[in-house]
């Protein structure tokens, strides 16, 4: 079967490598789903987004992103997030009360309610 090496770097610390089957992702212009083979791109991911890696050995690794971008080759994929949380690293409880402390009206509470919302999402634990 067909693989693709990734790569998923924050700026602080590599998150996760290994062989994958399939990522999946969501840029500033939709989700893109990637395959072993894909054509070269670069796309710029959403500033609160999730990604899905479908490893070779049948596991999958969820994130919660918050920006980067998305590098694209026939063989591998690279994710450069300024940061991104393992889904089984995210703290749900803290996550609630950000959300349920951030004034949406502010751009800056709009911005935390996101960040907030991707971090649930990814745990799955969005209301």
């Amino acid at each position: 079967m067909a693989h693709m090496n990734v790569e998923l770097v924050a700026v602080e610390r590599r998150i996760w490598s290994g062989e994958a089957n399939f990522v999946l992702a969501r840029t500033t212009v939709g989700e893109i789903g990637v395959l072993p083979g894909h054509e070269p791109t670069l796309a710029q991911l959403e500033d609160t987004a999730v990604v899905r890696v479908d490893g070779t050995d049948g596991t999958s690794t969820t994130l919660a992103v918050h920006g980067g971008f998305l590098s694209i080759t026939p063989e591998n994929v690279t994710v450069l997030a300024e940061y991104a949380e393992l889904a089984d690293e995210i703290d749900v409880a803290r996550a609630r009360n950000a959300l349920q402390r951030a004034d949406s009206s502010e751009p800056e509470g709009a911005a935390a309610t996101a960040r907030a919302n991707v971090r649930l999402k990814a745990a799955g634990a969005s209301e």
